[in-house]
């Protein structure tokens, strides 16, 4: 099968599907890989390190005009323009927040097939879950930077220090995201306290951290109360395939300490609070409502080479599948069918046909 690597060109996304060991693997399966040019080097990845593992170095025009389409993040417009009936597209999608390419790829009659919904055979996110990890722990840094004045932050270390007390954090979610900033925010000695629905979780966090993590049920009033008293707000909600649920209202936010801050990992599927929209890693931060808000939809590319390495190593014995026997790998895998959001101009995802109004 003829593998098209494009070069990402979301506002600072440097990262890569696919490393020159990866390409040399999938040359020595049989396929022809096209890499565009340059798509790695920022991170390393030179075109001269793709041609000796056997890729081909081309024109974007050339990559796009291939049966398989495998990326990083979900088509900009003018790459979805590019894509034609029958092509298989395997990256991060997010379609539930993103109607217009939802539509735009039904049009088109793509095959689509989203990272974050593949499932394994535990039911968990195999491929979404070392970006959730690095954003997880980003959440943290970024919320300090939020936190800092020059930033319309209220100047709070939440480490603290001898004679001052450490910040307050509230991460909402405990899943992968959730429990990688609650390793960090709890490494510098912040006030953290943790909400979920799930009592398991919840029982599983406090036998982690002996005290040092606070949990709390993750109903309406935890979550008012906890997000109002907070310095700092992760919103780490994920619910597969579907719309985040919106659990922070703007009136929670206005009785916030002026100058909190709120990182909205949730943004790729919509973001967890009634004020929150996507933002860049040009432009990280908008302060609204006296909160500073970072909602990057993209946080993982801050650090693209570990971001690539580890995506990459979880990712590829997928698309070896995928390029080998299309129908046969997500026939034969329901986890792997799980990850089909559009097949041939059809949302086959019941919540997330449901959440785009069909």
């Amino acid at each position: 099968m003829k593998i098209g690597v494009p070069r990402e060109i979301k506002d600072h996304e440097f990262r890569v599907a696919l490393t020159p060991p990866g390409a040399q693997t999938l040359v020595a399966a049989g396929h022809t890989v096209h890499i565009e040019s340059n798509a790695g080097a920022a991170i390393g990845f030179t075109d001269e390190a793709y041609r000796a593992a056997g890729a081909q170095i081309c024109d974007a025009a050339t990559v796009w005009a291939c049966e398989l389409i495998f990326k990083v993040k979900e088509p900009q417009p003018v790459e979805s323009a590019q894509m034609h009936e029958g092509q298989i597209l395997f990256c991060f999608l997010h379609l539930a927040a993103a109607p217009e390419l939802a539509h735009a790829l039904m049009t088109r009659g793509v095959t689509a097939i989203a990272f974050e919904t593949v499932l394994d055979t535990a039911g968990h996110t195999p491929l979404l879950a070392p970006m959730s990890q690095i954003a997880g722990r980003l959440s943290i840094q970024m919320g300090m930077q939020a936190l800092e004045m020059k930033n319309g932050g209220r100047g709070v270390l939440l480490s603290g220090v001898p004679g001052v007390l450490p910040g307050r954090v509230v991460i909402l979610g405990g899943g992968v995201v959730g429990s990688h900033a609650a390793r960090i925010a709890v490494g510098l000695g912040a006030d953290v306290t943790l909400l979920d629905r799930n009592h398991g979780r919840l029982a599983e966090f406090d036998a982690r951290y002996n005290g040092r993590l606070k949990t709390l049920f993750a109903h309406p009033e935890n979550i008012a109360i906890s997000v109002t008293q907070a310095d700092l707000v992760v919103g780490a909600t994920y619910v597969h395939g579907r719309r985040t649920p919106r659990l922070i209202t703007r009136e929670q936010l206005r009785q916030m300490p002026s100058g909190a801050a709120l990182v909205d990992v949730s943004i790729d599927q919509g973001g967890t609070a009634e004020t929150s929209r996507p933002t860049t890693h040009s432009a990280p931060f908008y302060v609204e409502e006296g909160i500073v808000h970072a909602c990057v939809a993209n946080m993982p590319a801050a650090v693209a080479r570990t971001s690539t390495l580890a995506l990459a190593e979880v990712t590829l014995p997928y698309v070896l599948r995928l390029a080998a026997h299309p129908r046969a790998a997500l026939n034969e895998d329901p986890g792997f069918a799980a990850g089909l959001n559009i097949d041939s101009g059809r949302i086959m995802l019941t919540g997330l046909a449901t959440d785009l109004g069909f």
